[in-house]
Parts: structure tokens; sequence; C-alpha cells
């Protein structure tokens, strides 16, 4: 499979390896915005993209444009995405977004809403903390954000978050820390005065990121639409 890497940062070098121990060939490589051009001369079979926020939306609509199937994983442009569903479905490209291409982040994605939902009938309160690299640009993580909409969606009582710990039991609290050589750890707690239970999702090595990016990248080249990481997993 001919993959093209848009952004080519510590994820991007990541992905490289994996595709590459998979015998996937890294048709392109875009550093810079105004190279993307080049992914009309032999054109790829899939994009793949992890840049800047300010630029993720400019190299979808060129993807969707162009007819290259892609997958973003880059966070901090949400703001956009309805614009991109929107271009995305008017030029019938095809077009995948997850804040985390690790399986076994979205597990716990499913595992999080499932004890939200037990959880608000109780006398617990919510929490979430998740560690990163120092060079990690936005915070909190897109993955933090997508914990803390799952915990809204099952609770009604949270009308909001915030990006420090919270006492005000409308707003649901998100800690973030930034330590050396952290790939990602993501934490959501309940405590009430007598008792706590934590679920925790560590990952081990960015190339778990990676190894999820390059399957879904395999899974979606043939299709058409609108995709998430849970029709991907539920197509397994």
């Amino acid at each position: 499979m001919k993959i093209a890497l848009i952004g080519y940062g510590k994820m991007g070098k990541a992905i490289e390896t994996v595709a590459k121990k998979k015998n996937h060939t890294i048709s392109h490589i875009i550093s810079e915005s105004n190279q993307i051009s080049q992914l009309l001369e032999n054109k790829p079979e899939v994009a793949i993209e992890f840049t800047e926020p300010g630029a993720v939306l400019d190299n979808l609509k060129f993807c969707f444009e162009n007819e290259i199937p892609v997958i973003t994983g880059t966070t901090g442009w949400l703001e956009n995405y309805e614009e991109a569903v929107s271009v995305c479905k008017e030029r019938n490209g095809t077009f995948l977004q997850s804040s985390n291409f690790s399986i076994g982040v979205n597990l716990f994605f499913e595992l999080n809403e499932w004890l939200a939902e037990r959880m608000s009938k109780l006398n617990f309160t919510p929490g979430i903390e998740e560690t990163h690299h120092t060079e990690k640009k936005d915070s909190p993580s897109g993955t933090a954000i997508r914990l803390a909409e799952g915990i809204q969606k099952q609770n009604e009582q949270f009308k909001t978050w915030i990006n420090e710990k919270s006492t005000d039991h409308t707003k649901l609290g998100i800690v973030s820390k930034r330590i050396e050589n952290v790939p990602g750890t993501h934490t959501v707690s309940y405590s009430s005065p007598l008792e706590s239970i934590n679920i925790e999702h560590i990952a081990h090595d960015r190339s778990v990121f990676a190894e999820g990016a390059v399957l879904v990248s395999e899974w979606i080249k043939n299709k058409n639409g609108i995709f998430t990481m849970t029709d991907f997993i539920n197509q397994q």
C-alpha cells in the first residue's frame, strides 16, 4: 500500500517505521504545507495526517478534492470538524478522525461511558488526569476531552469541563501534567468520602499510536464515507 505522510514529526516518523515493517511504501513525506501538491504525483492510496491544528482543515480539503482517503490524528482543531465533514460529503471523500489511534484507548472510551452511566446514579465525584511528554502542544489532550465528553453524555449534571481540578459540581475537572518522555497516561477517577475507583490507560511506547494508524489505513483505503474508530473496532 502506498501511504503519504502529511506531517513528519515524531508521530510521522513512528508511522513510517511501522508501515515499512508491514511492507508498505511511504510514497510521500509532506513536512511543509506548501508541499502538499506533491500528492498529485504518484497519488497515494491513503494519507495519514499529523500536523498542527491550523493546518488540518486545508490538508483534509486537499485530500477530499483529489480523491485521496485520509485519516488524521491531529488534535486541537475540532471546532472545524463539521466543516471538514461537509466538504468530505460534498466531494464524496473518505475520512476518519481520531484523537487517539491506540486500540486499547478506544476500548477504554467504551469502558469509560459504561462506568459513567452507572456512577451517575451514585454519590461519587468523577475527575480526569492526563500526563504527556513536554513537547505536546495542546492541553488538555484530545483523548482527555473525549473521556470528559463520554462522562457528560452519561451524566447531565456536568454542563462543561475545565482544565483544572474542579470543586464545582457542574464542571468536570481535567488535570493536565507534562513530563519528559511520557507517551501518554489517562486516568478516570471516581471518589466518595469512603472509597475510590480508578480506571487507567497507559501507553508504554509511541509506536502503539503508529501501529493503530497503520491498521486503520489498511482498513479504510478502499472504503468511502466518514468513519470513526468505533466503526473500525466493530468491524474487526
